[in-house]
């Protein structure tokens, strides 16, 4: 009699064991990947956001030391923007003899994740206005 070979209950199991662990490992790497994809896209418009209202500082309206606020019409994005006077520590009066004014201005944009913690972009820069 000729014995035939086949898998036995026991290799079958193990087989599907196996591929089930390894479909779960691809699964989970797969998940986390478009989690980050999307958390990545959030902080590319934040960052966007940010660079827009450093752009337009001063362009508006004339740089004035002060904060705006504001937030994207989907209310996902709040935004801050801080202008500052640089005054020199050595010699505050020099300022007032010199044409010019030094500015920093700082564009902060926060968002919430979607695991509820806030996450924040801060970008900033100094720009140069004529004094008035």
């Amino acid at each position: 009699m000729k014995r035939q070979s086949a898998f036995t209950l026991i290799e079958v199991v193990v087989a599907f064991a196996l591929l089930s662990l390894v479909l779960i490992t691809v699964f989970e790497i797969f998940g986390s990947g478009l989690s980050r994809a999307g958390e990545l896209e959030r902080y590319s418009r934040a960052l966007a956001i940010a660079q827009s209202e450093l752009a337009s500082a001063g362009i508006e309206e004339a740089l004035a030391e002060g904060e705006m606020r504001g937030e994207t019409d989907d209310r996902i994005y709040r935004w801050v923007v801080s202008t500052q006077k640089q005054v020199d520590e050595a010699d505050p009066n020099r300022a007032m003899l010199m044409p010019y004014s030094l500015y920093r201005v700082e564009a902060r944009v926060a968002w919430d994740s979607p695991t509820g913690v806030e996450r924040q972009v801060s970008l900033s820069t100094l720009l140069i206005a004529q004094n008035k």
